[in-house]
């Protein structure tokens, strides 16, 4: 291994470049992850990545249409304001919001065993199944009226199915490309932006000419579309059905010190990151602002996050990776703490939507870029799926936990914004250590 490492400098390890004392004929201490040789047959692969090409392209294409299906994520935002005028006028807004929380919940949780299922059998074996059940899930939420039923229909089937096409399309993804990688992600996850866009508009404009129900299936319908498509063009570039694959995964990755930091880091972030996302639409509201307007100020977020999901990935190819997810998530924390606390007019809220969004959108385009980056390559699904399972816990905890801060302060959201800027700002402070354990090295470009 060492003479392929020699030979072909630019191959990708599971952390840093693994060094060998020449002198003394002793190799240096690795981490646990480089101490897991991969077979034969990937080590030939992990050489050869097209970085492009017909195939590569088609993925790319195809997730962008799977993740904007997915961008009903973002937009639950403009579902909460309606349940709570409509079907769920009754219930508290942190009540409701359990029903986004679980949704991200269950979405981030079952990375854990999807990731795993993507790295033995491949993508269309998550990703069919996956739109079948978010059809289904869409045209029965379009029949509920009860509190239990979006629950266990919006909230944990339609989760599921967004963690099935989730999964599979960044992880086919990461097998195509190496040197573009963020790029390429960046594209893809930016299909989840644009979604996040179009839906709250398109209900907001549906709702009141056609009703609730007809205006959910009819984003049912084309989600059936994209989705169909998405199937038939996304392909990894490993083939199925490695023998090699452990249904659990290796114990190791708890001694791969850079990989626990920046899921710790990305379990904190990721407990503040949705918190505008849910109760900005309200909060725009509170200050006086009218429902109908508040839609759009969930899709200028959402905008605001497609330029983050390309640009800043771009960059991240040129710079590195973690170079840019670390000073991102910090600025989400302090435009936290210092705009949204202070935006009380109309354009103040929407120019903090637009520049939260882009960096965002920067965060969530650059997780999986940054896991790829220190793993072998026939263990990204699973480490993906690791690192998501971990999160869920705190974006199931964020919403409620704002939401009852919100019902404490009697009405306040002073609570609710310091409680996203500084779980923002540990979360950065952990991706910095993450970083440094990487590469300790200032300018380096990580």
């Amino acid at each position: 291994m060492a003479a392929l490492a020699e030979k072909h400098p630019d191959m990708e390890s599971a952390t840093v470049t693994t060094c060998v004392n020449t002198a003394a004929g002793t190799p240096e201490p690795k981490s646990a992850v480089e101490s897991r040789s991969p077979s034969p047959s990937i080590v030939a692969q992990d050489l050869e990545y097209p970085d492009g090409g017909l195939k590569a392209w088609l993925t790319v294409f195809g997730a962008v249409l799977a993740l904007f299906c997915c961008g009903q994520l973002t937009a639950f935002g403009a579902f909460e304001t309606w349940y709570t005028q409509n079907q769920l006028r009754e219930l508290p807004a942190s009540t409701i919001s359990w029903i986004g929380s679980l949704q991200l919940w269950v979405l981030y949780f079952s990375g854990g065993f999807l990731g795993r299922i993507f790295d033995a059998c491949g993508p269309r074996v998550v990703l069919i199944p996956g739109s079948m059940i978010l059809v289904v899930s869409t045209m029965l939420t379009s029949v509920c009226t009860k509190y239990y039923q979006f629950l266990l229909v919006q909230g944990l089937l339609t989760g599921l199915s967004y963690g099935m096409l989730f999964y599979p399309t960044f992880a086919s993804i990461s097998t195509h490309f190496r040197k573009y990688r963020a790029t390429a992600v960046g594209i893809a996850i930016a299909g989840s932006g644009v979604g996040g866009v179009v839906f709250p508009i398109m209900y907001r404009q549906l709702f009141s000419k056609i009703g609730f129900g007809w205006a959910v299936r009819a984003s049912g319908f084309l989600c059936l579309v994209l989705c169909t498509i998405s199937c038939a063009t996304i392909t990894s570039r490993l083939p199925p059905g490695r023998k090699n694959t452990k249904v659990l995964p290796d114990a190791s990755v708890i001694r791969d010190t850079p990989f626990v930091l920046l899921v710790a880091g990305c379990l904190l972030v990721n407990f503040g990151l949705f918190i505008p996302f849910v109760y900005l639409a309200n909060y725009s509201i509170f200050r006086g602002i009218s429902s109908g307007t508040s839609f759009y100020i969930i899709s200028a977020m959402n905008a605001g996050s497609i330029f983050g999901r390309i640009a800043p990935p771009f960059l991240a190819d040129k710079l590195g990776r973690f170079n840019i997810v670390v000073p991102t998530t910090f600025l989400m924390g302090l435009l936290a703490l210092v705009f949204w606390m202070f935006a009380k007019s109309l354009v103040a809220i929407v120019l903090f939507a637009v520049t939260y969004g882009c960096f965002s959108g920067a965060f969530l385009a650059m997780q999986i870029p940054c896991i790829a980056q220190i793993s072998n390559i026939e263990e990204v699904g699973t480490r993906i799926g690791i690192l998501y399972s971990v999160a869920s816990f705190g974006v199931l905890a964020g919403g409620p936990a704002a939401g009852a801060l919100l019902r404490t302060d009697g009405g306040s959201y002073t609570g609710m914004i310091i409680l996203c800027g500084v779980i923002n700002f540990l979360g950065s402070l952990l991706l910095l250590c993450s970083r440094h354990r990487v590469n300790s090295r200032l300018f380096a470009q990580v």
